[in-house]
């Protein structure tokens, strides 16, 4: 029972198999990148490589699994995609046990990995609109999210202590057994899940070209969800892009340590922890339209910021603080956001606008990060982090406005 709302045991199995793969993934957080510097001794095009390619590739192959996704259990396929990913970093640290790990290998696991969240993501989403009534489903995205903000607190100092003690192998295996939890966990849901209606579709027919399409179609028809789509994919493209710049500028010119630098960004993390906390109160006082308006408005106001940092514990402070405010903002937001979509997607399209928004997104921080990666080899990293701050500040014009007509249009979506 959460604020009257009752989510049910299966929602505590699908939670519980959630926080196990969540974990799991942070603990082993830059694993193959770790692999491919520490025992490949790839360089920096290589590694840079891995994250994108496995990254842009991985979404690609993930397309034209949401329409097969929308039309099957979504239970099994959740179970079958966390033993693909466990299979797939099971491979790689059997490759490393008999000295037979290559780069190719690396790649190859990190593209089935990336295709593997996308469609996991896509089926439980769709899970969780079915198991959860609609005046529960923010409290639950709220759990989700606050689920994964003490994941990436926790995971990242576990993993690192792992690697230290058992070697740089161990967390690829901590993630493969955190997918056969989730699997348990998924496999341990009891309520009967109906096979999903084909309309005006025979038994076995396979997926039409233009299903490909329906998620995008979906989401660029839809009046409040296409301005929360461009402004969602906008905002994490021009945060992420500027990621690596800033771990240029911190580690090199500015001479921050590792530790330093790691400091920096997970101590904040607290606050999306915080933030996916209030996001439910928030909303039973203000209304989910005002808080998706000002925490969009807020979270875009902060990255801004970073242009101003310099060295010393004056400026590790400062860049705690912009992401603390930044991350809190978004822990508001994003539970909010998943609530709102959930109910603006009718059930026979939710596998497919989940895997579109999904395939959107990384394809948008992959093109964004190489364009802003360009930009700081011509103008220096704190110029191009300075410029995507001032383009954030222009994303709250793409939220949506008219609370009355959101509302009418959730009413015909649930």
């Amino acid at each position: 029972m959460a604020g009257g709302v009752s989510l049910g045991r299966d929602f505590g199995w699908l939670w519980a198999a959630y926080a196990a793969g969540t974990l799991g993934t942070w603990v082993a957080f830059n694993a193959f990148p770790l692999l491919a510097i520490t025992v490949l001794h790839k360089g920096s095009a290589e590694v840079a490589a891995l994250a994108a390619v496995g990254a842009a590739v991985g979404a690609a192959v993930a397309l034209p699994l949401g329409p097969w996704v929308e039309f099957r259990r979504k239970r099994p396929v959740m179970v079958a995609m966390d033993l693909v990913r466990c299979a797939a970093m099971l491979s790689v640290a059997a490759a490393y046990a008999l000295d037979r790990l290559g780069f190719f290998q690396l790649l190859v696991a990190s593209v089935v990995v990336a295709a593997a969240d996308i469609t996991f993501g896509a089926a439980s989403g769709a899970c969780l609109k079915a198991l959860v009534p609609a005046e529960g489903r923010l409290v639950a995205q709220a759990r989700l999210e606050s689920t994964m903000w003490t994941a990436t607190v926790l995971g990242p100092p576990l993993g690192g202590a792992l690697v230290a003690l058992l070697g740089p192998v161990a967390t690829v295996l901590v993630d493969a057994l955190s997918y056969l939890l989730s699997a348990a966990g998924i496999r341990a849901i009891k309520g009967r899940e109906p096979r999903p209606a084909r309309k005006g579709r025979r038994e076995g027919s396979g997926v039409r070209a233009g299903d490909l399409l329906e998620g995008w179609r979906h989401i660029l028809a839809q009046p409040v969800l296409r301005p929360l789509f461009l402004n969602s994919v906008l905002v994490n493209g021009l945060i992420m892009a500027t990621a690596p710049l800033l771990a240029v500028l911190m580690l090199g010119p500015l001479g921050f340590a590792p530790w330093q630098y790691g400091l920096a960004f997970a101590v904040p993390c607290l606050g999306g922890l915080v933030g996916s906390r209030l996001s439910r109160p928030l909303v039973a006082r203000y209304g989910r339209h005002r808080v998706l308006r000002t925490s969009g408005v807020l979270r875009a106001c902060w990255p801004v910021g970073l242009v101003l940092v310099h060295p010393g514990v004056t400026g590790l402070a400062l860049v705690m603080a912009v992401e603390l405010a930044l991350i809190t903002c978004a822990g508001v937001f994003t539970p909010v956001l998943a609530a709102h979509r959930l109910d603006l997607t009718p059930t026979d399209r939710v596998a497919r606008t989940l895997t579109a928004w999904s395939v959107t997104a990384k394809a948008s921080v992959a093109a964004l990060t190489a364009l802003w990666g360009l930009l700081a080899a011509a103008v220096g990293p704190r110029a191009a982090i300075g410029l995507a701050g001032v383009l954030l500040l222009a994303t709250p014009l793409l939220l949506p406005r008219g609370e009355a007509r959101t509302r009418a249009i959730v009413d015909t979506c649930k």
